[in-house]
Order: C-alpha cells, then structure tokens, then sequence
C-alpha cells in the first residue's frame, strides 16, 4: 500500500515539471520578467524627461536674466545714467537751473481738476448696494 502511494506521488511529482507545464511556466515567467523591466526603463525614462524640462527651465530663466543685466550694464555705462546719477548725488545742475522744494497738496488741489464735461464738479455716486440699503431701511 505505501509502495503504490509513492509511485502515485512520484508520477504526480514528475508530470508537474515536465512537459507542457514546464514550458508555459518559463513562459509566464520571461513575460513577467519583460513586462517588469519595461515598466520600470519607461518610469525611468518619464523621470529623467522631467527633469531635463526642469533644467532647461532654469537655463531659459538663467539666460535672460544674464540678458536683463547685460542692457543694465548697457544702461550704467550710458551718459544718460551718468548724468542723472551726477544729478541726484552731487546736485549737479546746469547753468540757470535751481532748486525749488514745494509743500504737499492739499485736498483742494488735489480735487481741484474733478469736474464733468460740463464744467461742474464731480459727484461722488454711491454703490447700487448703498442706495438699496438706504432705501430699504
């Protein structure tokens, strides 16, 4: 009885790895390992796609800004800077010119210029919302 047990089992055992079996098993397995490999080059590949947009980002950024201060230097280097630097920090002037300080304006003069078409002055409307509120309450 134990002897025809262990031939069931070795015939069993021997018809799991031989045959079709073994080669549909090397089959699932290269499909996996390929399928795995090609997931992980693209993930690979989409990461360092990212981060070269990333880089030539920076190089568009780093480009103009060395352009932004190339014409500042164009600008500083210019007579035109030169003479309104000279202006500001030593009170050079021309011949003729002088230095008037006048006082802040008040609100008259600040409003002084609010007038319609007509000549009249302006007048202030207030909100749709303001104007359902007073008439309501």
């Amino acid at each position: 009885m134990l002897k025809t047990k262990l031939r069931k089992l070795k015939y069993h055992i021997k018809g799991l790895f031989f045959g079709e079996r073994l080669v549909i098993l090397a089959v699932i397995v290269a499909v996996l390992i390929w399928t795995y490999g090609a997931v992980s080059s693209m993930t690979r590949n989409w990461e360092l796609e990212q981060a070269l947009a990333k880089r030539r980002q920076e190089l568009t950024i780093l480009r103009l800004q060395v352009e932004s201060m190339q014409y500042e230097n164009e600008y500083f280097s210019s007579e035109e800077y030169q003479e309104l630097a000279a202006r500001a920090k030593q009170n050079k002037q021309f011949e003729g010119e002088s230095l008037v300080y006048l006082p802040e304006n008040s609100s008259q003069a600040k409003h002084k210029h609010d007038t319609d078409e007509i000549g009249g002055t302006v007048e202030v409307k207030p909100s749709n919302f303001s104007q359902w509120m007073e008439f309501l309450f």
